[in-house]
């Protein structure tokens, strides 16, 4: 896929590690997380802490108006707690189209079942999961990956388990196996942007390389500790963000 350059760093990289921008009939700058709206759009490849700087200063007004060709914009205050819930939305409807696909277990016996047999391609466990819980489907993953002995886990989602039972539809969903690359691969695109936005030094893979963010802060003021903050880290331990293997 072609490449993108940020609007505030002037880096290019891969759009499934950035966040789209568009402008509507109003002037207002709104969120495109699929990245798939008609017209114009400006991209961004920092993580929340530089862009938040940037809304502070007015340096992402005028990178707006340069990249929209206009100055009759408007950008609300809230624009960074608008993309972060967007990109939110975004994982939680793909989970929800992957469910009704038939491509999602839940349930830890079916998971583990499956996942003890090579079946699951991908493994996600709710913010609030139960450690132990965690671990022995992270174990039976191992076995299944022919990866024991390896640190290899499934991914803890920056969301608990209420939020994702109602976007898949079923009760107390508190660990999803993805059981189809394709659908996989979708759901580590939507992830990799939100985890990348939230400056994550261990967001979901994506050729977006995450090394560009020091320079992006310094450029913009903001200390590389700040915009590497692992705000998707859940109950303050870290996320794992190792990828299964195909």
């Amino acid at each position: 896929m072609t490449e993108r350059r940020c609007i505030l760093s002037g880096d290019r990289a891969d759009p499934e590690g950035l966040v789209r921008l568009v402008l509507g009939p109003d002037g207002q700058v709104a969120v495109d997380p699929r990245a798939k709206a008609p017209g114009r759009g400006a991209w961004i490849g920092v993580a929340r802490p530089a862009l938040e700087k940037a809304l502070a200063n007015n340096k992402l007004k005028g990178a707006l108006i340069r990249a929209f060709k206009t100055s009759d914009i408007m950008v609300r205050d809230d624009l960074a707690d608008r993309i972060d819930t967007a990109l939110r939305d975004a994982l939680l409807d793909r989970l929800g189209l992957e469910a009704k696909a038939s491509m999602l277990l839940t349930g830890s016996a079916k998971i583990e079942d499956a996942a003890r047999r090579g079946n699951v391609v991908q493994l996600y466990h709710a913010a609030d999961a139960r450690p132990d819980g965690s671990r022995k489907l992270d174990q039976a993953l191992r076995v299944g990956q022919d990866a024991e002995g390896t640190d290899l886990a499934g991914i803890v989602l920056p969301v608990g388990r209420d939020a994702l039972s109602k976007a898949m539809g079923r009760e107390n969903v508190v660990h999803i196996a993805v059981t189809d690359q394709k659908a996989a691969a979708r759901l580590q695109s939507a992830l990799g942007r939100w985890q990348i936005y939230l400056g994550c030094a261990n967001a979901a893979p994506s050729r977006a390389a995450p090394s560009q963010e020091d320079g992006v802060a310094a450029a913009l003021g903001v200390p590389a500790d700040q915009n590497q903050e692992l705000a998707c880290e859940p109950n303050g331990s870290r996320a794992q963000m190792t990828q299964v293997k195909g």
